[in-house]
């Protein structure tokens, strides 16, 4: 088994000699290089994440107000992605969000387990603070977040 291997290894890496060719799609064109600079910014920097995290954020609210738990879990484990992801493009944004990520969405997530509408609500009022404490942060005061009051999504329990 490790003579084949170490035979394949070689081929693995070098492709069996030849130089593999620039593959352009109907949009990405130009050099590897070049293709890699167009993919990253269409997906920019940090503001497709908050976009779609202000979209879990309503979703995660009606899931509560639903009382549907499996789905205010799965948008916290999305918010967290979405976050996450964002914070690879724009890392100079990871102190600000240290606290959301590592306090407020566990937290969060914590009361969505308990299954409790009451602590649900209020867990969501300090979750909304957080959301604009951290918009104050890194300086976008103007991103005022606030509580849902018109449902846009037609997913219900």
């Amino acid at each position: 088994m490790n003579k084949i291997i170490s035979f394949l290894i070689p081929f693995l890496f070098f492709g069996c000699g030849k130089h593999s060719k620039t593959v352009e799609g109907e949009w990405i064109k130009g050099t590897e290089t070049e293709q890699i600079t167009i993919i990253e910014n269409h997906f920019r920097g940090f503001d497709n994440a908050m976009l779609e995290t202000g979209y879990r954020y309503q979703e995660l609210f009606w899931a509560g107000q639903d009382e549907n738990w499996e789905y205010a879990d799965y948008q916290i484990t999305k918010m967290q992605l979405a976050i996450k992801n964002g914070l690879e493009r724009r890392p100079k944004r990871s102190k600000s969000a240290e606290y959301f990520l590592t306090y407020d969405l566990p937290k969060m997530q914590e009361v969505v387990k308990n299954r409790d509408l009451k602590n649900f609500n209020q867990a969501f009022q300090h979750l909304t603070i957080s959301c604009n404490s951290c918009h104050a942060l890194e300086k976008v005061p103007f991103f005022n977040i606030q509580i849902p009051e018109v449902r846009q999504s037609p997913v219900r329990k």
